[in-house]
């Protein structure tokens, strides 16, 4: 196999050899199911349960998507201010930095005061737990603009507004489909963590469920579900990202 191939094969190959051990240590050592559920045990359940899986996997996807597209609008508006602006840098970079250090699990009771149990909380969970790392990028590549490269497109008469639009923003489209695939990751964490406490539907409010019930090859399912969903989305940003800015990848395409 060529080098191309072997490494769009290799992430499921190491799939397969850390489901086939995982196999084999629960057989070997007769884990209970209870403890320790077996990936064939978690395929049977994934199968005799699909209908109701299936219907908590769209909520969850869905509230994920709406908080995220909330993040990508906030965090560009936010990363675009702190990275043409130093006064801005200075003034919300550090502020910022420290609320995203607070755990957002921590906001979801007050959350569910003011929203109320449903969709709200998960919606502002996946969106607060996400926009930060997409301010920080598209700030990041607008305020590493070389200086000389700025000097020389001021000579020929360009503004500094032309300077961010005209240069700063294609720069930091690498930067900022990076962000999204990071973001798009926290934003399932936000909405899963959400609907365990705040929610009675999504697979949040299944994990809590399938637990309570002693059903741990359902629980396992739904974590495998999210996970699922949050490796394609971040497959789908890697797509868009090589075909929109192959300028960017040219070095690892000559491997």
């Amino acid at each position: 196999m060529s080098s191309p191939q072997l490494e769009r094969w290799a992430p499921w190959g190491l799939l397969l050899i850390i489901l086939l051990l995982w196999q084999v240590v629960c057989s070997a050592f007769s884990v209970s199911e209870y403890i320790f559920p077996s990936p064939t045990r978690i395929a049977q359940q994934l199968v005799e349960f699909h209908s109701e899986i299936l219907k908590h996997a769209w909520r969850t996807f869905w509230v994920t998507m709406v908080g995220f597209g909330i993040a990508i609008v906030v965090g560009v508006l936010l990363g675009f201010l702190v990275g043409s602006s130093r006064l801005a840098y200075s003034a919300i970079y550090p502020l910022m930095t420290a609320f995203n250090a607070l755990p957002k699990a921590a906001f979801i009771p007050i959350l569910v005061v003011w929203f109320g149990i449903g969709v709200g909380p998960a919606v502002l969970t996946a969106f607060l737990i996400s926009f930060f790392p997409i301010m920080v990028n598209i700030a990041t590549g607008l305020a590493t603009l070389e200086p000389e490269l700025e000097d020389v497109l001021r000579v020929l008469g360009a503004r500094r507004w032309d300077v961010l639009i005209k240069v700063g923003l294609p720069r930091s489209m690498p930067y900022f489909y990076g962000s999204l695939k990071v973001a798009i990751t926290l934003a399932f964490v936000g909405t899963t963590v959400s609907e365990m406490t705040a929610s009675n539907e999504g697979i949040g409010y299944l994990l809590i469920s399938a637990g309570s019930s002693m059903q741990m090859g359902l629980a396992f399912g739904g974590l495998m579900v999210v996970g699922a969903m949050a490796m394609i989305m971040y497959e789908l940003f890697s797509v868009i990202e090589t075909r929109t800015t192959a300028w960017a990848h040219r070095s690892n395409q000559n491997h």
